[in-house]
């Protein structure tokens, strides 16, 4: 945009700056108002297209900023070199120009991520796909929002005539060369591949049950850099993403939230299986908790005082197997002691006379 036809270039500087600065303001509401008819035609032709319905929305203030700036630079660039303070403006315009695309990208990756998160609801029942959707969905947004950030401060430096040296440099690390030889950046680089490989391979999910480190819990987000496991006491353990990579861990729900949980009892021998075991199926055939698919007893160990009795049931997932193996627990204990008494664990005594003085020795065992 030449603007010589409104002035005369042999004009004193402070015209040639109003007239800039004149046509600045008017290139200015012209992008605003470019940019409100463009959105408009998106949305019409995009209508029913989550896609792009969402992104017009989620990215509408960053691409408005981004006509601005650029219609902002045609206007600097045809302004006459005698502008005062024409090429610090020229930078500083360059500048906001690539943050401007920088954050635009960025809400564009946002708003991808939000409708695929909206088209695949995780909070239903069978939720193993949806779930596996949104990991990979969120991680691989983190890491385009890690490469977006680099470029972006790359070009940034590389505009700038003192730091351009510098920003070659930060794309240089950004390749294969710069991320074996970044020798301090290797925790952060360890846990961006991490991620990666999380989002692809998906050993771990989000809502998946985790025992790590001896706790039991559900991922409750995945970061960047870190994932965060919810244990059942309401804490929260913050777990690097190459630890996940690096060491064995239990994923109770990596491929079905179905569990089998225990019981287990020490009755005397002479308590009547059959009696004990018609009794636990008739109490797991009554209980909401359980999925219908396991409920069988065996005496899985014996001792000289007592026998064990291992009660197996499942569950649709761990939280109501937690809670059917207490109902169990509770339910058999008051059942036995009521019908059984004799059978559960108790101190036996027996007096023996003595030959030669005839006092009594006692002898005790526990069952």
């Amino acid at each position: 945009m030449n603007l010589d036809f409104l002035y005369n270039i042999n004009e004193g500087p402070l015209r040639s700056a109003l007239i800039v600065c004149a046509a600045a303001l008017v290139a200015l509401v012209l992008a605003v108002a470019l940019h409100r008819v463009g959105i408009l035609l998106v949305r019409r032709l995009a209508r029913g297209h989550a896609f792009t319905t969402m992104a017009t929305q989620v990215a509408f203030n960053a691409s408005r900023l981004c006509v601005m700036l650029f219609m902002l630079r045609l206007v600097l660039t045809g302004a006459p070199d005698n502008t005062p303070g024409l090429t610090t403006a020229s930078y500083l315009c360059s500048i906001a120009l690539i943050l401007a695309l920088t954050w635009f990208l960025m809400r564009c990756v946002k708003s991808v991520s939000a409708t695929v998160i909206n088209l695949n609801p995780y909070d239903v029942a069978d939720n193993l796909k949806a779930r596996r959707i949104l990991t990979q969905t969120r991680v691989l947004s983190r890491s385009a929002y890690f490469l977006i950030a680099l470029l972006g401060l790359s070009f940034v430096l590389l505009s700038l005539p003192g730091a351009r040296q510098f920003g070659a440099s930060l794309l240089a690390s950004a390749g294969v060369a710069g991320i074996v030889a970044g020798i301090a950046a290797k925790p952060v680089l360890g846990n961006f591949f991490a991620g990666l490989q999380i989002a692809f391979s998906q050993p771990i999910r989000i809502d998946d049950v985790l025992i790590v480190k001896g706790e039991w819990g559900r991922v409750e987000e995945i970061t960047g850099t870190f994932v965060v496991v919810r244990i059942w006491d309401e804490r929260r353990m913050i777990v690097p993403l190459q630890w996940f990579i690096e060491n064995p861990f239990e994923n109770w729900t990596h491929t079905s939230s179905t569990i089998l949980g225990t019981v287990f009892l020490w009755l005397d021998f002479s308590v009547p299986a059959q009696a004990v075991r018609a009794e636990f199926e008739r109490f797991c055939k009554i209980q909401p908790l359980w999925d219908g698919r396991v409920c069988v007893m065996h005496v899985t160990d014996t001792s000289e005082r007592t026998m064990q009795l291992r009660l197996l049931v499942s569950a649709r997932d761990s939280g109501s197997a937690f809670d059917l193996r207490c109902l169990i627990r509770e339910h058999m204990i008051a059942f036995i002691a009521r019908e059984y008494p004799h059978a559960l664990p108790r101190l036996r005594a027996q007096v023996m006379e003595s030959e030669g003085n005839g006092e009594a020795v006692a002898g005790a065992t526990m069952p």
